[in-house]
């Protein structure tokens, strides 16, 4: 039932609160990983599984929060998941090896599932039904400007503090969330409780999705299908999840109703919330190994840098609102998304090795000004049309489906990186020759500098060779990353005619939550 005033207000910022702990612990510990290495004696294989065991646990819960929701009382669910986060959270910072610390993630990951798809369920209900752009936009929010804002505090509490704080900080603001949960959310009037539980569906959704994930997660570092365990997990993941939506479509109680994807706009609306995954989660992962690697920037002007963006997106998300108050078709908002992100991958497409900070503001505030126009109608189109308990079960999908996105997303651009990196090398390497005069002018050059620096003739040679070998190694790396910018904007680009397949009607545009 929609709220006013204080309780409206109380509501929305618990929900919020939430729901942003979730999206920063997404990217927080990222720039934590280094020093968690050196502390707990792990290599770069061990420690990425701090970041596969949150992700793969929290795909797996998403979709099933509105049937936990059901069989437990969505408030009392809502406020375990938060005390399952904080307790995960406490025992991360406290982890003394890294298996151990991956365990705690994971369970990090199984409460963090609920803030996420379960705040955005409350939220709507929250709103009456001509506000529903307005309580998508602040859910928003935390959705797109927790993974922007991640980064930047991951890397100031790690230089000033220690890796463990990134985990701490949820401590508080955690248990502010969990006490206002008890005193202010109630239970919706239209929730039943499920006797019946789907251990089949859950067992198949656990399998297929989870082994999806890991190979997602794990395939590029790998080699994909070089590797047996990838292999057999791509085989796990597609038996899993075609014996998932089988089960789902027969049976009477299901973990999650995929009947609900029947409504068109939904099931669109999914297909671009999947889109959206891919842009937001795929370009935050290449902008920050492309500013550090080949730039030198720390992460913590990575995410200072990045700042400004998210500040954008903040605040765009009530304008969009307020414009689908007004009943503005969110289809024509989020073609405008879809163009402002594409100029943004050109501009960056356009970057060379002598770029500074000052050279990304401007990109970075129109890719937050294009993603705040993608995010809220994107929601907007999907949640249209549901009402009462499918709410809950759109909510979760949806949210299932920006993650699936994000990792497809990064697993796709993190392969074509690499192989464009072997197409660059291949074609600069064929115009260097000891006799082709720029690159002797450039061995003769370093050459000099070598010798100058105190180096024999001999050693400053080869050190040389190594030096312009460098040199070519970052240019590889410069044009593989600008191409990865630009077919990503050329992607947003191509989608567009898609938006208009799906339906904008103004007396049903709205769910109407059951009373």
């Amino acid at each position: 039932m929609a709220e006013t005033g204080f309780r409206k207000f109380i509501i929305t910022f618990t929900v919020i609160t939430a729901s942003l702990l979730e999206l920063i612990d997404t990217t927080i510990v990222n720039v934590a990983l280094p020093d968690i290495m050196g502390n707990l004696g792990a290599t770069l294989a061990e420690v990425s599984w701090v970041v596969t065991g949150y992700v793969v646990a929290n795909v797996i819960v998403v979709p099933m929060t509105g049937w936990f929701s059901a069989r437990f009382g969505r408030k009392h669910y809502f406020a375990a998941s938060i005390l399952i986060f904080v307790g995960a959270s406490a025992l991360c910072g406290q982890a003394t090896g890294i298996w151990e610390l991956v365990i705690f993630r994971a369970i990090q990951g199984v409460g963090g599932g609920a803030l996420l798809a379960t705040s955005q369920a409350i939220l709507v209900e929250t709103y009456p039904p001509e506000e529903l752009g307005l309580a998508n936009a602040l859910f928003g929010l935390g959705a797109v400007v927790g993974p922007t804002i991640g980064p930047t505090l991951g890397g100031w509490l790690t230089d000033h503090f220690s890796w463990p704080w990134v985990f701490y900080v949820n401590v508080p603001v955690g248990l502010l969330a969990f006490f206002l949960t008890m005193i202010y959310i109630d239970n919706p009037d239209y929730e039943h409780k499920v006797k019946k539980v789907d251990w089949w569906g859950i067992g198949l959704l656990i399998t297929g999705v989870g082994a999806l994930q890991v190979v997602l997660e794990r395939g590029e570092a790998e080699d994909w299908f070089s590797t047996n365990y990838i292999i057999v997990l791509t085989f796990v993941a597609i038996l899993g999840l075609i014996g998932f939506v089988w089960r789902e479509l027969t049976t009477e109680n299901p973990i999650v109703d995929l009947k609900v994807l029947k409504n068109r706009n939904l099931a669109l609306g999914s297909f671009f919330i999947f889109i959206l995954g891919l842009g937001l989660y795929g370009s935050v992962f290449v902008f920050p190994v492309f500013t550090q690697n080949l730039l030198g920037l720390s992460a913590l002007d990575t995410g200072l840098i990045l700042l400004p963006g998210g500040i954008a997106t903040m605040f765009m998300m009530p304008i969009i609102g307020f414009s689908l108050k007004k009943d503005v078709p969110p289809q024509y908002i989020a073609m405008a998304g879809m163009i402002i992100f594409f100029i943004f991958s050109v501009m960056l497409s356009h970057e060379t090795l002598a770029s500074g900070m000052h050279d990304f503001f401007w990109p970075l505030i129109l890719r937050g000004i294009g993603l705040g126009c993608l995010f809220v109608p994107l929601t907007t189109i999907a949640l249209s049309g549901l009402r009462g308990k499918d709410i809950a079960q759109g909510s979760g999908l949806t949210n299932m489906i920006r993650q699936l996105g994000g990792s497809f997303g990064v697993a796709l651009i993190a392969t074509f990186i690499d192989r464009r990196n072997a197409y660059h090398r291949s074609v600069l390497v064929e115009h260097i020759s000891k006799y082709e005069t720029v690159a002797r002018q450039h061995i003769q050059q370093f050459t000099h500098f070598f010798m100058a620096s105190g180096s024999s003739a001999m050693e400053a040679q080869s050190k040389a060779y190594k030096a312009l070998d460098l040199t070519v190694m970052k240019q590889m790396y410069l044009m593989s990353y600008t191409d990865a910018f630009y077919i990503v904007g050329v992607f947003f680009l191509l989608c567009i005619p898609l938006l208009f397949l799906t339906k904008h009607n103004k007396s049903d545009s709205s769910p109407t939550p059951i009373h």
